[in-house]
């Protein structure tokens, strides 16, 4: 099958004008692939080339933060000047062969910085992680306006590098329980000045580095978001709040919207606690899609479940989103695009990474990401996935590398 011939094929303008070549879209995945100076790598060229080469429309690169002292989790890439430009450039260049964008994921974690990286992190409020997390982050500080303002300095410095270095696209990640996502939250945000309080409050700080991006890289570079459809989380980010972000977002004129959910004290993303019928009908955030589209006429991404060609064509071709959002499938079958296209993409069925002791398979979702981001490691290395790799090997290499800090939950 060529790629005119499925409906996954069909063109998407956005609407700044940018047309992306078809409807697959490599969601964001953790590398941890950067130098322990938060540099970009040789490894990292590598693997984007080897995704460009691969055929997805749109390529998206792991959390790029954009403060060296606020780091997710060790080896991440920080964007705080142009220190790097040489090898930003080289990664741009690679992960856009093929007609492909590269659009660079932006990022800060607020509170969902460890221990053993950040000893005060910041956060809107001086609201502690809860449950068994607790232990492994330090309590936050409350940020103060003056912080605030820098840090969206900061998003629009780093969007205007990415551009420069040759990027075709940011996102700005205000999903999974990270900084714009705790801003959003009534829970984790109970401010009383004008940055919370009220939705229209506490999404200003979103709102505002957006029109600082903007600002810095102009109408016609394009912009996304990644956003919760909820954070599933008692007195957290709820649906309806969720869908008016949504619709204010597609007013100020984002340009593409990812929908996902959760966060590290409810990882839905991770398909944790997901019904078994949303995981039968492979997207768990279709619903939500599908009410979003009749409000908005910003293209949509959904992420999370996707698996058979016949899911990804049914959801396109029913208009309930604009590009099929996957990411774990494309560290196994990192040609899945190709294979698409040309008639010999099987459906990945990725094993759940499991040790089959209960005390250990507990913390499965971590377990899963170090085993993920071994896969990617490897082609960093221009070798070829390994969906046989031991999940022993795979928690030594880990413990090796990170010590009991794979313990914790890492982003997704």
């Amino acid at each position: 099958m060529n790629q005119s011939k499925s409906v996954l094929g069909i063109s998407l303008p956005l609407p700044n004008g940018t047309i992306i070549k078809n409807r697959i879209f490599k969601s964001a995945m953790s590398e941890a692939l950067g130098t322990v100076y938060q540099n970009p790598t040789e490894s990292l060229v590598t693997l984007y080339k080897t995704w460009a080469e691969g055929g997805a429309g749109i390529v998206m690169t792991g959390n790029v933060m954009i403060d060296r002292n606020a780091l997710g989790e060790p080896n991440n890439v920080a964007l705080e000047d142009e220190r790097d430009l040489k090898m930003l450039m080289k990664w741009a260049k690679a992960g856009t062969e093929n007609g492909t964008h590269l659009w660079m994921q932006l990022n800060h974690p607020g509170k969902q910085s460890p221990k053993m990286i950040s000893k005060e992190p910041v956060a809107p409020s001086a609201v502690p992680l809860t449950g068994g997390l607790k232990r492994f982050f330090n309590q936050p500080r409350a940020l103060q306006v003056s912080e605030i303002e820098d840090l969206i300095n900061r998003f629009g410095e780093a969007a205007r590098i990415a551009k420069k270095a040759g990027f075709t696209g940011v996102q700005i990640h205000a999903a999974h329980g990270y900084l714009f996502n705790q801003f959003l939250s009534p829970y984790h945000n109970q401010r009383t000045d004008e940055w919370g309080g009220t939705l229209a409050n506490r999404m200003r700080f979103l709102e505002e580095s957006y029109k600082e991006i903007r600002k810095q890289v102009g109408r016609s570079f394009p912009i996304g978001i990644k956003l919760n459809s909820a954070d599933f989380q008692k007195g957290g980010f709820t649906e309806d709040e969720s869908m008016e972000v949504l619709q204010k977002m597609s007013e100020l004129g984002i340009d593409l919207i990812e929908i996902s959910g959760g966060n590290y004290e409810n990882p839905i993303m991770m398909g944790v606690d997901v019904k078994e019928t949303t995981k039968k009908r492979e997207a768990y955030f279709i619903d939500y899609a599908k009410k979003a589209q009749a409000l908005i006429t910003t293209p949509i991404v959904v992420t999370g479940g996707f698996r058979t060609q016949k899911g990804m064509e049914e959801a396109i071709a029913n208009g309930e989103i604009d590009m099929v959002g996957i990411a774990r499938p494309f560290a196994l079958v990192p040609d899945l695009a190709n294979r698409i296209f040309n008639g010999s993409y099987e459906t990945v069925h990725a094993k759940p990474i499991r040790t089959g002791i209960k005390r250990i398979d507990k913390s499965a979702s971590l377990l899963e990401i170090g085993w993920y981001e071994q896969q990617l490691a490897r082609m960093g290395k221009s070798k070829s996935p390994n969906p046989d790799h031991n999940v022993w090997i795979s928690l030594i290499q880990n413990l090796l590398g990170n010590g009991r800090s794979v313990f914790f939950r890492r982003r997704a």
